[in-house]
């Protein structure tokens, strides 16, 4: 017999805001964000999902939607989802949720996606002292496969996944992340070194009520300026799985989640049509609405069985991930090194943030060369099945990290020739891609050696 069709458990009309959905959206983790619905082990069922800003970005010819988002309300999530046995008793806090994800996609008549950098005044992302101008491409999909009309002369496979899948953390687990993030906050510009490197701030997104949404717990009830104030953003991965942004977990693949809460409270969002490892622009995969269709198991006391804590308590651990068997098949690389030593020549001590720093700076002016602008290729960088590798972390004093970009994406060979560099059939420079100018006074990195060469006012010899 044909298994049943999964059932919709959470449903989505893009047509309507986060808060006038039938079972309404969450942008924060906390442990009192009642569930929407419940679920069985063993049932297969159906979630919807906005993209990740609910459609504030849109499908146009225009990045001042990417300019002027108001960062404080993502992500928008589904959920949370009670999870029970077949016996109707609730994961505990303890056990193990193993999520297995057996179909995923875009949400159907909604088939196009974007990819954006942040104006650095306003989220920023990891090249953000290079390129702080807010900028966007828009996909569209054909099948498997997406094109854009603003990266001219690529097409790629996708390898959907969603960005943010996770369980609800207790009590103590958010006083924990809160406490640890405004130490960041409050400390790591003056104490951090790397702070002199990467420049995108905050350094940690703390608490806050501007932008807030809660789920069933409305605006205005007693215990919502409580628990707002307390909530934790959405933005980092953490001991709850929560924004891992692991470009593999498509169908196929498992996710064995830690449960510190009754019912283990399931939220998942941020769907993705493809990214590059690092999603190095920040809002750098190709971001779109979709449908996850899960089926999950309860592993009792899992946590201790499966998980070993790496901190001071019992609930510093983190989740395990099953890649499944899909994704797309390369066979022939460009591969671009980075070691730990910045853009002044400063060298740092086995610091593989510097060094892949240095990998996706390498790789954006060399593929510059063959037509692009050297933001379209950020874009691209950060959204196409590139991969990025730490090759070396012991050999002091340099960390070597590699990305390892497929080269039959391009419709032209740009693999090093005896030969001058031609430009391809199509891959002109598009003076059309959606930017917006640049309005702070921070300092713009340059490379010192092409800074002595060209006009330093040239956005494009920015790095």
């Amino acid at each position: 017999m044909a298994p049943p069709t999964p059932r919709l458990v959470i449903p989505i009309d893009l047509k309507k805001k986060p808060w006038e959905q039938k079972l309404p959206l969450h942008n924060r983790w906390h442990p009192e964000i009642p569930p929407v619905t419940e679920i069985k082990t063993g049932e297969m069922f159906r979630i919807e999902m906005v993209d990740w800003t609910a459609g504030a970005i849109q499908d146009n010819n225009s990045a001042i939607d990417v300019k002027t988002v108001d960062l404080s309300t993502v992500h928008y999530l589904s959920g949370p989802i009670r999870v029970v046995d077949t016996d109707g008793n609730p994961a505990e806090p303890g056990d193990l949720l193993a999520v297995e994800i057996c179909n995923l996609g875009p949400f159907p008549g909604d088939e196009w996606g974007f990819t954006a950098i942040f104006d650095r005044e306003n989220g920023g992302g990891f090249l953000t002292d290079h390129f702080p101008r807010a900028t966007k491409a828009i996909w569209y999909f054909e099948g498997i496969y997406a094109y854009s009309p603003h990266i001219p002369g690529v097409r790629f496979p996708g390898l959907v996944h969603p960005g943010i899948i996770g369980t609800a953390p207790s009590k103590e687990l958010l006083n924990i992340w809160n406490e640890r993030e405004r130490k960041l906050e409050e400390t790591g510009p003056q104490s951090l070194k790397l702070c002199e490197v990467l420049h995108s701030r905050p350094l940690a997104n703390l608490p806050s009520t501007k932008g807030c949404i809660l789920g069933k717990i409305q605006d205005g009830t007693p215990d919502w300026n409580r628990i707002a104030n307390e909530a934790a953003r959405t933005i980092p991965g953490r001991e709850n799985g929560g924004n891992c942004d692991i470009k593999n977990l498509s169908r196929g693949s498992k996710i064995y989640l830690p449960v510190f809460v009754e019912g283990a409270n399931l939220s998942t969002g941020d769907m993705h049509f493809s990214q590059g490892d690092g999603e190095v622009s920040f809002c750098g995969a190709i971001e779109m609405s979709g449908f996850l269709e899960l089926k999950c198991e309860i592993l009792r006391n899992g946590m201790k069985e499966y998980l070993t804590p790496m901190g001071p308590t019992p609930l510093h651990v983190n989740p395990i991930f099953e890649i499944g068997p899909m994704e797309p098949r390369f066979s022939e690389w460009l591969v671009f090194e980075g070691i730990s030593v910045d853009e002044s020549g400063q060298q740092h001590y086995l610091d593989a943030s510097v060094a892949y720093k240095r990998a996706v700076l390498n790789a954006i002016d060399y593929l510059s060369k063959f037509g692009y602008s050297k933001e379209q290729v950020y874009l691209l960088l950060s959204c196409c099945p590139c991969e990025g590798r730490i090759s070396g972390i012991v050999d002091a004093p340099n960390a070597v990290a590699t990305l390892a970009i497929p080269t039959a994406i391009f419709d032209q060979d740009i693999r090093p020739k005896v030969n001058k560099v031609p430009l391809g059939p199509r891959l002109m420079r598009n003076p059309g891609i959606p930017q917006c100018t640049y309005d702070g006074n921070l300092p713009i990195t340059k490379n010192p050696l092409l800074h002595q060469q060209g006009s330093s006012c040239n956005m494009d010899a920015s790095s």
